[in-house]
């Protein structure tokens, strides 16, 4: 059965904020992830999916199930540095894509088991990957991030922190990279997040129905039409995905170039001072994002302007509010610093 098309990540209208959001962290992936909170039907679960065609393609070791990256063998699983003693491994382009993590996994479904009787009898570690292991160097997306249990959650903040995830049964362990970009998406109608896995998110972003009626007629005669014919609906739009894929990987290539100067950086740390933002994890991200938005843009270094438009998605969820409080945060501050009139 041939696969239908998916809904074009171009093809999504308005939700500037949210696209941008999840652009960065394509670029950067080591930003931190991106959570998304808003009402059903705003698409939230659209925009993640639509990413994967945008995705650009992995150097990996061949048939590693973890994808290692054949450049950091220092970060291969045990099964390539295994095959690494014997030799150069073979290397493959894989394309990167989205892993989703149901709320309803269990722990050896994310972490992946041991096969005992393989290693008792045989003496050799038999590792069945897991999800984390296939989320390696890919996104790993949680629809419904805030109904995950407990432990399922300590889990992804135990891999996020150390980038490994390690399988251990009766003294025999296996372990292997976990590095992963983190997508959320969430209903805070249906509960809240744990503060310490609403820490590890870079960006944050509240998503709403359109205001606009001709944006909210915009929104129903594209899905109408893609119902009707993935296929066609999809062609539409090719050459503007290809174009935005091309922009991707260039700005990938880019980052490392993108030069900091010394008055940003000071920018940076009064505005994280001004809002009163805890610790310096708001400022190293507001840095990296926007390092990650320079770099989309084409530009060679960060300007003021690219701090401006990366601040509400690094800093509105690292505010300081008190139990109950919901008042929108006064932005007028950060403006100011950033050269922009309130």
């Amino acid at each position: 059965m041939k696969k239908r098309a998916t809904y074009p990540f171009t093809a999504i209208v308005g939700q500037e904020e949210m696209k941008t959001a999840l652009l960065l962290s394509i670029v950067m992936p080591s930003l931190g992830g991106v959570l998304i909170k808003g009402e059903k039907g705003t698409a939230k679960s659209t925009a993640v999916r639509a990413a994967a065609a945008l995705l650009p393609d992995l150097h990996a070791v061949r048939g590693c199930a973890c994808h290692c990256d054949p450049a950091r063998p220092e970060l291969y699983c045990d099964a390539c540095q295994e095959r690494s003693a014997e030799g150069k491994l073979p290397q493959e382009e894989v394309p990167m894509c989205v892993v989703e993590l149901p709320v309803s996994a269990t722990e050896d479904r994310v972490v992946g088991t041991l096969d005992m009787e393989a290693a008792i009898q045989h003496g050799r570690k038999a590792f069945e990957p897991g999800i984390l292991a296939a989320a390696n160097r890919n996104i790993l997306y949680v629809d419904e991030i805030n109904l995950l249990e407990d432990h399922i959650v300590d889990i992804l903040l135990d891999s996020a922190a150390m980038g490994v995830n390690t399988v251990e049964r009766e003294g025999i362990s296996y372990a292997h990279p976990a590095r992963f970009v983190l997508i959320g998406t969430m209903n805070p109608e249906e509960g809240d997040i744990r503060p310490q896995l609403l820490d590890r998110f870079a960006l944050s972003v509240t998503v709403a129905g359109e205001q606009d009626a001709e944006s909210r007629v915009e929104v129903i005669r594209r899905r109408i039409a893609y119902e009707r014919d993935a296929d066609a609906f999809a062609a539409i739009y090719a050459a503007e995905q290809e174009q935005l894929r091309t922009q991707i990987v260039t700005a990938r290539q880019r980052v490392a170039a993108v030069a900091v100067s010394d008055d940003i950086l000071g920018q940076t740390a009064q505005v994280s001072l001004t809002l009163g933002v805890d610790g310096h994890r708001a400022d190293i991200t507001l840095i990296k994002a926007g390092i990650a938005h320079a770099a989309l843009a084409g530009r060679t270094a960060v300007t003021a302007e690219d701090l401006l438009r990366v601040s509400r998605l690094v800093l509105a969820h690292r505010m300081r509010r008190r139990p109950f409080e919901e008042e929108a945060v006064d932005w007028s501050a950060v403006d100011a610093i950033l050269g922009e009139s309130a």
